[in-house]
């Protein structure tokens, strides 16, 4: 590895030296002939670097003499003298450039007129076909064109020219410059770039820090003395003790950092072990008082045990909750923890162990710092209270939603929680939701409807009908969203939706909201912008939505989230459950009227 880091840094100083020796070497003085003008910056020759010349500068070498062969419409310019300190250049127009002088234009070019050239007219004549000998003269006949163009100049008149009789008239142009006389040079200028200040200076003109950036300046020309080898030493002496230090910085950092890799790749090992393939790791009961700190710090209670702060041996922090009684035998505590440790969603809390030591089971789960949703919505004192804007409430429905969304049907088989409340919705640190607490969970096939039950299961105040008695039917992945839509009207109100001490609290919390919704009323609730209004009155209509005592009547989870994703406008209100059924869950259940059928299963093992 140290070679090939060496290698590296070695072809990077050469790099570096090769850009350098560019700036100074490969950019010399060059003329097409001995009588030719000085080709340097801003000018270069085609076949040189382009960090030699400024765009738009490029010259060529053509039959030994300089050719400006970069303006408009392929128009080429013999070039006789380039003056660098006023920054002009004269040129002359070849025979053979009638053609493209009809659209003369230098707009498109750096190069402007340095002075009004004068102005001739020109009759345009073809000789398609015809062979003309006759002798033009010096002004007659300014320029032909391998196309079979004549042009003549009005400096005489046609008559003296017989033998156009033979020719055909195609054409006149007015007001061209008179570049088409060769005894009419062409002077143009440049604005940019400034080089004519370096000139004068009697030094060198080139890009910054030898780049390719536009900005120019001025450096000085290489001795031509007998000493003039002395800049070149000096200049490699640098580079070399420059190189030289680099090396050196570069081996000290290659090996002072070699032990901190080492460790981090020690870090990485152990990170993949006890994540291996993404599924839960299992612990020794040791192990797990070792993780929690021989269960120093509690977070609180779960629906099967008491959750613990632990931290992993690559500091990790982790959620510990270590059941009372064992859930089955060992081995089908086995088996559903190894499918609960196939849900990988963000809005879903990630199963990362599990301890099943003889009659000691616990299972780890990644830690979430901003702990329960229910210590946002309900807090137990005013002074602990964190008041989550609504924006905030509707994106934690959102991730909700979309967490339930993927257990019933993101898995290979369909999860359902049977627990959904704000007690197990704990938040990460940008208080994101994530599902927790899947100890009432059960597994089915996704092909079917709904799952029988031999007891009632959950959080009262959450319980579906169909949970808490099979005279409302079975149980189903609508289950759950009849918790989650109390949960929206808690959110909404502010408050818990039942009250163990206090009758009817269940149905009178969800017709307070049904009440003032059907009345028009604003709902009494903490209201700071407009937009608020239109959020809580979203989330408590889809929360009457998922109440519904007919299953058949709630919406699935991924209509929910269709419709959290709305704007709320098209909602209506659904009718009070009440006016649909006589008695409530205080006073007994009764059967509902009859609904869609659903195909019963059974739980899986």
């Amino acid at each position: 590895m140290a070679f090939f880091f060496l290698l590296h840094l070695f072809l990077i100083v050469m790099v570096s030296f090769t850009v350098f020796g560019k700036g100074a070497n490969d950019c010399g003085e060059f003329r097409c002939n001995s009588d030719g003008p000085s080709i340097h910056f801003p000018f270069r020759l085609q076949h040189q670097p382009e960090h030699c010349g400024y765009p738009g500068f490029e010259l060529s070498c053509t039959n030994n003499k300089t050719i400006l062969s970069t303006l408009p419409n392929s128009l080429i310019l013999l070039v006789e003298d380039i003056d660098y300190v006023s920054q002009k250049i004269r040129l002359y127009c070849p025979r053979s450039c009638i053609v493209n002088l009809l659209h003369f234009n230098f707009s498109a070019s750096p190069f402007l007129f340095n002075d009004e050239p004068p102005l001739c007219n020109f009759s345009i004549f073809s000789r398609s076909g015809i062979s003309l000998n006759g002798d033009f003269g010096s002004h007659g006949c300014s320029a032909t064109s391998d196309s079979g163009l004549i042009a003549i100049s009005n400096i005489k008149p046609l008559e003296n020219y017989p033998v156009l009789l033979r020719c055909k008239k195609i054409d006149e142009i007015s007001y061209v410059p008179c570049v088409l006389e060769y005894d009419h040079p062409l002077w143009i200028s440049w604005l940019n770039p400034k080089c004519g200040y370096c000139e004068g200076l009697g030094k060198d003109c080139g890009f910054k820090n030898y780049s390719n950036q536009l900005g120019t300046q001025c450096f000085d020309r290489p001795s031509t003395t007998k000493g003039g080898f002395k800049e070149p030493l000096i200049a490699g002496g640098v580079l070399g003790f420059l190189l030289l230090g680099i090396i050196m910085l570069a081996l000290y950092e290659f090996y002072s950092s070699s032990q901190i890799e080492r460790e981090n790749q020690a870090r990485v090992e152990k990170f993949l072990e006890d994540y291996r393939a993404l599924r839960p790791t299992r612990y020794t009961y040791a192990d797990i008082k070792k993780i929690t700190n021989m269960f120093h710090e509690r977070l609180g209670e779960g629906a099967y045990g008491v959750v613990y702060k632990g931290t992993l041996s690559n500091e990790i922090h982790v959620a510990v909750e270590v059941l009372n009684d064992s859930i089955g035998n060992g081995e089908e505590f086995i088996n559903e923890v190894a499918a609960m440790g196939k849900i990988h969603h963000f809005n879903v809390v990630r199963l990362v162990g599990y301890c099943a030591d003889g009659f000691r089971n616990a299972l780890v789960y990644e830690y979430l710092p901003n702990q329960s949703l229910d210590k946002f919505i309900f807090p137990a004192s005013s002074k602990d209270h964190i008041t989550l804007n609504w924006k905030k409430l509707h994106d934690i429905a959102m991730g909700i939603a979309k967490g339930l969304e993927y257990l019933h049907q993101g898995c290979d088989q369909q999860i359902l929680h049977f627990d959904i409340k704000p007690q197990n919705i704990l938040l990460d640190h940008n208080l994101n939701p994530k599902i927790s607490d899947f100890g009432l969970a059960k597994l089915c096939s996704k092909e079917k409807s709904v799952v029988t039950m031999t007891e009632a299961r959950g959080t009262m105040g959450y319980i579906a009908p169909e949970v808490l008695s099979s005279n409302f039917g079975k149980a189903s992945h609508k289950s759950d969203v009849y918790g989650f839509g109390m949960m929206l009207l808690e959110m909404v109100g502010g408050r818990k939706n039942f009250d163990a001490k206090a009758s009817n609290s269940q149905v009178n919390f969800s017709e307070w909201i049904h009440q003032q919704l059907n009345e028009g009323e604003e709902l009494k609730i903490r209201i700071e912008e407009d937009d608020d209004t239109i959020i809580a009155r979203k989330l408590a209509i889809i929360g009457l939505w998922c109440i519904q005592w007919n299953a058949t009547d709630r919406p699935s989870i991924k209509i929910v989230t269709q419709m959290l994703e709305g704007d709320g406008s098209n909602l209506t209100i659904p009718p009070p459950f009440t006016a649909r059924y006589t008695t409530h869950v205080g006073a007994g259940l009764t059967e509902c009227p009859s609904s869609e059928e659903l195909t019963v299963i059974s739980e899986l093992e």
